[in-house]
């Protein structure tokens, strides 16, 4: 039997959280499939109204275990109901004010790091050191903070709400034997092939939605979206490649030898162009060279 009232509250809220879980990931995928964004309103707003039913049956089924099993109390017939409204009641006034706390903490652990960051022998340390520092800082405090209400929202939960419908239960006269099997009833009926028909059914339901909906509700580029307008080359076949590139190389062979041929001819001509001009130049040298010898011979 759970000892403190945080313990008996855990004891029914946290199986019952992971028993609704699955199915409203269910829910969630489905209004996806469909093109409805779970986060966001109306989505969030019929996300929410189709988990009340869920939660309801969830705190229902991990009631009665804890009752039946830990308590040795018979749970009323409209506990889940009962654990529901009320839980509901008390995270509408438990959960603003922990939501205001714990981003008062936030705000003032961060504006306490600030402060002591500015220290000069801080200032020194390298950037990775000191953005490790500075999370560390602010981040113990509002976790503590966060656990501390956490731990409190588990304590009101399981005082004012889980230990009071206990207190009101009757006490089991049954065996431990009966207990157990009222238990396992809870959880499997005695209608089995019912049971399996139903969730059959409502599997082959649900993946069919499913599918139907994913082709029509695949995601498009938004219209303000600018496509780009170049156009992907084909891809390369070498087996057409291959002979256009053989006609290339036969003409630039072809070319090349041309070029070839038509060389020395060319270097040839160039030389003609340029031997008038060398003559030319000899009649002076010829004088230089003579003059000398003219007055001698005079």
């Amino acid at each position: 039997m759970p000892k403190s009232s945080a313990q008996l509250g855990l004891a029914v809220a946290w199986p019952a959280f992971w028993t609704g879980v699955p199915i409203k990931i269910v829910v969630a995928l489905i209004f996806l499939a469909l093109g409805v964004h779970p986060w966001e309103m109306p989505g969030l707003g019929l996300l929410l109204l189709l988990s009340v039913p869920i939660d309801i049956w969830a705190l229902s089924l991990s009631a009665r275990t804890v009752f039946l099993e830990r308590l040795r109390v018979d749970p009323p017939e409209s506990v889940g109901i009962t654990l529901w409204w009320q839980g509901a009641l008390l995270s509408a006034i438990y959960l603003p004010l922990s939501y205001a706390i714990q981003s008062g903490v936030v705000a003032g652990a961060k504006a306490a790091t600030g402060w002591i960051m500015e220290f000069e022998w801080l200032k020194s340390l390298a950037v990775a050191e000191r953005i490790s520092i500075e999370l560390v800082l602010w981040a113990a405090p509002a976790v503590l903070v966060l656990l501390m209400l956490a731990y409190g929202w588990l304590f009101l939960f399981g005082r004012l709400i889980v230990r009071r419908q206990a207190t009101g239960a009757k006490t089991s006269d049954s065996s431990y034997q009966a207990l157990v099997r009222r238990w396992d009833l809870l959880r499997v009926p005695a209608d089995q092939p019912l049971l399996l028909t139903a969730l059959v059914g409502t599997g082959v339901v649900l993946v069919l939605l499913f599918w139907t909906a994913m082709p029509v509700t695949t995601p498009i580029p938004h219209e303000s979206y600018v496509k780009p307008s170049e156009k992907i080359a084909p891809p390369i076949k070498p087996a057409e490649k291959l002979p256009k590139i053989e006609k290339l190389l036969s003409q630039a062979e072809v070319a090349v030898k041309e070029l070839e041929a038509k060389g020395p001819k060319g270097s040839k001509r160039k030389l003609q162009e340029q031997a008038p001009d060398k003559p030319e130049a000899k009649p002076e040298a010829q004088r230089e060279h003579a003059s000398p010898a003219g007055p001698g011979n005079a």
